[in-house]
């Protein structure tokens, strides 16, 4: 039980720091996203550099959640801790192609000089893909591996609270077809729509870090016996009984 708290604790710090390094990147991003211009101004390379860092640290807690949950998620179906695992590497593949995508308008910035305003077009090309990173990565990837897959393994092995596995299992899809019409133009990734569709995602990554953090693992279902118990039939299990009985 020790070793199964400590591996839940572990597993919760690192979705929790996922959270955090997400964030700051992304604030830290800012400037560069948000003015389509960058590379003719004084630019913020610097803080740009330090959302690199973040998405970094992003990179090895999301790869550290399912490698550290893949010895327990396997004893109940490692087919789906598999590709749950996979998952996580596939979009840390995204956050890493981003990463270069905005570093190379840094150097675009710092090498053009004067010649800064004819390669804008260049510019915004790779924050546009930055921009289909995050949606194909963080906003499609996700949804099926930490929602669905995750979701999944969690409610069938009674590790966390149903009701919360429950809000993966649902937000995981909810959130890669939201992915979906953001790609074929239905609305815009930052809209509401958008945010309404990731909201029960975000609330299961969190509050399953929560939960993992301080309280850990709940205790694990047999499997041995709920496999007897699957394969038992009525008619055995009746026979069971009636045996039993007799013997009584």
């Amino acid at each position: 039980m020790q070793a199964s708290n400590r591996t839940a604790r572990t597993a919760g710090i690192l979705f929790l720091l996922t959270f955090v390094s997400a964030i700051a990147g992304a604030a830290l991003y800012a400037p560069l996203l948000t003015d389509p211009d960058y590379i003719t101004g004084p630019g913020a390379d610097t803080r740009i550099l330090l959302g690199a860092v973040c998405e970094l640290v992003l990179i090895i807690t999301n790869l550290g959640t399912a490698v550290v949950l893949f010895p327990v998620l396997r004893r109940y179906s490692e087919t789906a801790a598999i590709g749950y695992l996979a998952s996580r590497i596939v979009e840390c593949t995204f956050i890493a192609i981003g990463i270069l995508s905005l570093l190379a308008v840094v150097t675009l910035r710092q090498t053009a000089g004067a010649d800064a305003a004819e390669y804008l077009p260049v510019a915004r090309a790779l924050v546009a893909v930055h921009g289909w990173t995050f949606l194909l990565g963080p906003g499609f990837v996700v949804g099926i591996g930490n929602g669905l897959l995750l979701g999944f393994l969690m409610y069938r092995s009674h590790l966390v609270p149903r009701p919360m596995a429950l809000f993966g299992l649902i937000g995981g899809p909810l959130m890669s077809m939201s992915g979906i019409a953001v790609l074929f133009g239905a609305y815009g990734q930052t809209s509401a729509p958008s945010a309404l569709a990731t909201l029960p995602e975000i609330i299961w990554e969190f509050s399953l870090g929560i939960y993992l953090t301080f309280v850990g693992f709940r205790r694990p279902r047999s499997i041995g016996t709920t496999a007897a118990a699957l394969n038992e039939s009525p008619a055995t299990g009746a026979t069971s009984k009636k045996r039993h009985a007799a013997r009584g």
